[in-house]
């Protein structure tokens, strides 16, 4: 009987966002999840298929045959097969654009292995020495290459016996070939991470997720102060699943922190550790992914995107300082890796642990309502006090005649610290010399030329550059407005803090740590490699530095500017505020020695400041709470916005406003709807430009409960727009307004 294949063809468009019916050759041998090449129009096109069958309603001189298998095996496993199905619904995009993020792009490219010529015998050992008595050279080798039948690469052996190999293979006694060389990422990482004893806290942890692996899956938050051993807990966890046969994936928000945890779960694991993140090369990604697929990696330690890692049998997939925004994509998809996470563990039967010191409020909320299992560890390994923290009121320096960034306080503890040979941590969480350049006389200020924002000073090759697009421009001398010489740098950044410690501190050896000084493949292991030896006393960074890192010679933290996120147009800049301080004044006291933090604040009476000191974590989240359902943010209403952008400000304005009008008509057509909405405004984006395009938004605040059907009406409508040069996206309680 004819088979035939329901493909989706690689085109993220939503005019073909179907499956396409194609006729499977005879001799073809397809399974559903492989990837073919199929007639598309004129083209011929890569598609995945989806479901194979012998029953058809297209018409037979309609149909086509696929062209060509691309794989032996299938690339997409059953079970993320379904998850893109649940990922192009849950997020209104399309089938091919699910299957993307499912498939990496080095996947997609076909990329081939890496080879390498190598040599092996073909004839057994004792007649290939039979027939070359005469030279001890081809006997040498012969020798070795019994002790390695999967062969010896020719770049490793001395030219002699190069020459040995070739004249072996003239004989018929060995084979020179193409070997297939694994590119491994960090491959000069060093081990580390020694067995420890467990604390009562991580013993019950581990006894509580180590269970859930043998019966019904659960869903754990593990909060944990500062130190707490987390990651024990998780290498534990994992080595459980691994005994049942089962593989494990570990999600960190940062690539900073990828280096420290590979070479944790190495020393444990060895080679059944794979490492996927965007920073690796094109083939470390490939070699990587194909590892994973063909099972050979079961652990998988990634960035966002290693949700998708196609580990077979998955038991145990965890989430790392599960309350950092990076788990949000920013582009489309704009998925959110915890709730792909938590879908794909459902999908998969696996046990799910959100791990933090400082959980998001959403994720506590729904903790606290019994959707997740809470685990506690309270105390930090081996009995360590946390941090003793001060905060100084950076006022009263300035009343007391100190213009300085470093307090009186900061200055003495640094000194002290360099003295007694411990290590610094200096947190600013800005990058660049200085924040903007402005005139003193008239008051202009220098902005991107292609986006509403200030450019950065860099003083390491002076320019002025935007974080947003990358412009780069000269610093002007005289004002472009008035011609004022009087033009000024104003705002520090981590460059200005590094240039102000090397003036007070020129014996000290200093790193910083930032977007900047990080943007070589190898700089930041090099760096922080530097830094846990005990190489430099002093690192100066942004939130690079702020989370997860283990450094246990670091004893001092020092918070420049604790206010910077305080007045951020966030909802959530005090929840970040205090995530960002706890988990900054965690880096210190990891040790032997105890750690000491100095915080500086213009608000040192805010409460995110105040209980971050203390790291009380749940009074920080019933005041936050409280504030939260009287002014009606998330988790008590959703905040949405339809992005409107486009080359024309008019247009792009007209745009928004005539969704608006659209959707205030859609709510009150009902009067359920209509209780259902709080606020619907179309008002200019925060940042107003970027790229050369204009942003205008319609904001939409519902509430939480019931509100499905009228964010499913927006997506719809979001989806239907198709105003030329205009593009329309929906964003649903996104990382940033701005």
């Amino acid at each position: 009987m004819r088979t035939y294949a329901l493909v989706i063809v690689d085109i993220n468009s939503e005019q073909v966002d179907r499956r396409f019916t194609y006729a499977v050759p005879a001799g073809m041998d397809l399974a559903v999840g492989e990837r073919v090449t199929v007639p598309f129009g004129p083209r011929r096109l890569p598609g995945v298929v989806m479901e194979l069958t012998q029953e058809t309603d297209v018409p037979a001189e309609k149909l086509r045959p696929i062209l060509a298998r691309v794989d032996d095996e299938p690339v997409v496993l059953p079970e993320l097969m379904d998850l893109a199905r649940w990922l192009a619904a849950e997020y209104r995009c399309t089938m091919a654009a699910a299957l993307r993020c499912i498939l990496p792009a080095q996947v997609r490219a076909n990329l081939k292995p890496l080879t390498r010529l190598a040599v092996r015998l073909t004839a057994a050992q004792e007649d290939a020495l039979a027939r070359c008595k005469r030279s001890e050279r081809q006997r040498e080798l012969i020798a070795r290459l019994a002790e390695s039948p999967e062969g010896v690469r020719l770049a490793d052996l001395a030219p002699a016996g190069a020459a040995a190999a070739r004249a072996l293979e003239k004989k018929g006694l060995a084979e020179i070939f193409p070997q297939s060389v694994r590119r491994r990422p960090y491959e000069d990482l060093p081990d580390e991470g020694a067995q420890v004893r467990l604390s009562p806290g991580q013993e019950n942890a581990a006894r509580r997720i180590c269970a859930a692996l043998d019966g019904e899956p659960q869903a754990f938050l593990l909060h944990g102060v500062t130190g707490s051993g987390k990651t024990e807990v998780y290498i534990r966890a994992v080595r459980e699943a691994l005994l049942r046969g089962k593989g494990a994936i570990l999600l960190v928000p940062e690539i900073a922190l990828t280096p420290q945890m590979v070479s944790w779960f190495r020393a444990r694991f060895g080679d059944v550790a794979a490492v996927l993140h965007s920073a690796l090369s094109q083939g470390e990604k490939y070699d990587e992914w194909r590892r994973i697929r063909q099972g050979e990696a079961r652990v998988v330690i990634g960035a966002r995107s290693a949700v998708f890692a196609p580990v077979e049998s998955l038991g145990l997939l965890i989430v790392d300082e599960e309350h950092e925004g990076t788990y949000r994509s920013g582009t489309h998809p704009c998925y959110d890796a915890r709730e792909v996470a938590r879908v794909r563990c459902r999908l998969q039967g696996a046990t799910l642990v959100l791990g933090s010191a400082t959980p998001s409020v959403e994720t506590y909320a729904r903790t606290l309502r019994g959707h997740n299992v809470l685990l506690e560890m309270r105390e930090r390994v081996a009995g360590r006090p946390l941090p003793a923290v001060e905060i100084v009121d950076m006022r009263k320096e300035l009343i007391a005649g100190n213009r300085s960034m470093f307090s009186r306080a900061l200055r003495d503890a640094i000194e002290e610290t360099l003295l007694a040979g411990q290590q610094v941590v200096l947190f600013h969480n800005r990058r660049g010399h200085s924040s903007f350049v402005k005139c003193r006389a008239c008051g202009y200020t220098v902005h991107c030329p292609h986006c509403d924002v200030t450019m950065t000073y860099h003083s390491s090759d002076e320019t002025l550059k935007c974080h947003y697009c990358g412009a780069v421009l000269p610093p002007p001398k005289t004002c472009p407005a008035c011609g004022s010489p009087f033009i000024r740098r104003f705002g520090v950044g981590t460059q200005q803090v590094e240039e102000k410690f090397r003036e007070e501190f020129p014996a000290a050896r200093v790193l910083r740590m930032d977007n900047d000084t990080t943007r070589g493949k190898d700089d930041l292991v090099r760096m922080l490699t530097t830094f846990r030896r005990g190489e430099a006393q002093v690192l100066i960074g942004t939130q690079m530095v702020a989370k997860g890192h283990d450094f246990p010679g670091v004893t001092l933290v020092g918070v420049i500017m604790a206010d910077m996120s305080l007045n951020l147009p966030d909802y959530r800049s005090e929840e970040k505020t205090f995530q960002l301080l706890t988990q900054v004044e965690g880096r210190a006291g990891r040790g032997e020695k105890p750690g000491r933090v100095v915080v500086q604040s213009y608000e040192p009476e805010h409460y995110a400041i105040a209980m971050a000191a203390t790291q009380d974590y749940r009074a920080f989240y019933e005041a936050e709470i409280t504030r939260r359902r009287r002014r009606l943010y998330p988790p008590y209403a959703v905040l949405s916005r339809l992005l409107v952008t486009g080359r024309q400000e008019s247009d792009v304005r007209a745009e928004a406003e005539l969704l608006e009008m659209e959707i205030d008509a859609w709510f009150r057509k009902d009067a359920a709807r209509r209780r259902q909405m709080i606020q619907v405004r179309a008002m200019e984006a925060p940042l107003s430009r970027i790229r050369d395009e204009y942003r205008h938004q319609v904001f939409v605040k519902l509430y939480a409960a019931g509100s499905a059907g009228a964010l499913e009406y927006l997506a719809d409508l979001a989806r239907a727009r198709k105003t030329p040069g205009l593009r329309v996206e929906l964003e649903i309680d996104p990382p940033s307004f701005l």
